[in-house]
């Protein structure tokens, strides 16, 4: 799924400053971002843990998921796990499940859990991705976000100067602008559902009510 939910929320923090022309505009973003940059890089240098603690607490999920599962072992890395009548296989070797949840997440699913606690590894860190990593954080965010000399320093050619610059033609669509995001499929939606004042169901009301028998 694709949203623009990141460009909202950066938009959000630009309110006033899209009132501003577009060199003070861009001013104002390259400060944000840059103060944004700062922050996260330092925070990263502060990151001592293996994962991110996101990823532990999936790390915890999965392997609460997995203690009421069976593990037949057919070679040295290659594992059958029963679940609820279902029989998932696991190659430790190749980091890959047949629930395709391993492979696709790149962390242990709760049927390679199993799998490394029936082969006793309780240091499950080398088989997650190094994405997840404190070092690959580090590395997002090492490259800083040099600010630009003042324009009074500008070096601009002379055939830029002259030129004139017309804000593109806008035209407004129809309709109400959306001012809220678009959530997500796996974010909870609130709907107020009416409920029938005669029988307390949900979906109609008291006139089309049929719990009730109408009287003739």
């Amino acid at each position: 799924m694709m949203t623009s939910n990141i460009a909202k929320c950066i938009n959000g923090c630009l309110v006033e400053a899209r009132q501003l022309s577009i060199l003070e505009f861009l001013e104002e973003v390259r400060i944000l971002f840059g103060s944004w940059h700062c922050k996260n890089r330092e925070i990263a240098s502060y990151t001592k843990d293996t994962l991110g603690r996101r990823f532990e607490e999936v790390l915890i999920i999965n392997a609460s998921k997995s203690s009421k599962m069976e593990v037949v072992s057919s070679s040295e890395f290659i594992f059958s796990i029963y679940e609820a009548g279902r029989r998932y296989i696991v190659c430790l070797e190749r980091k890959v499940c047949s629930c395709g949840r391993f492979q696709l997440y790149e962390i242990p699913c709760a049927h390679a859990i199993v799998v490394l606690k029936e082969k006793n590894v309780k240091y499950m860190h080398p088989y997650c991705s190094d994405y997840y990593k404190s070092d690959a954080l580090a590395k997002t965010y090492e490259i800083p976000m040099v600010p630009m000399a003042d324009k009074e320093d500008w070096s601009a050619p002379e055939d830029v100067v002259a030129e004139t610059v017309y804000p593109p033609r806008y035209r407004r669509l129809a309709g109400r602008p959306m001012k809220r995001r678009k959530k997500n499929a796996d974010e909870k939606i609130t709907m107020n559902t009416n409920c029938c004042g005669q029988c307390g169901q949900e979906g109609h009301n008291r006139r089309t009510c049929t719990f009730f028998p109408k009287e003739k």
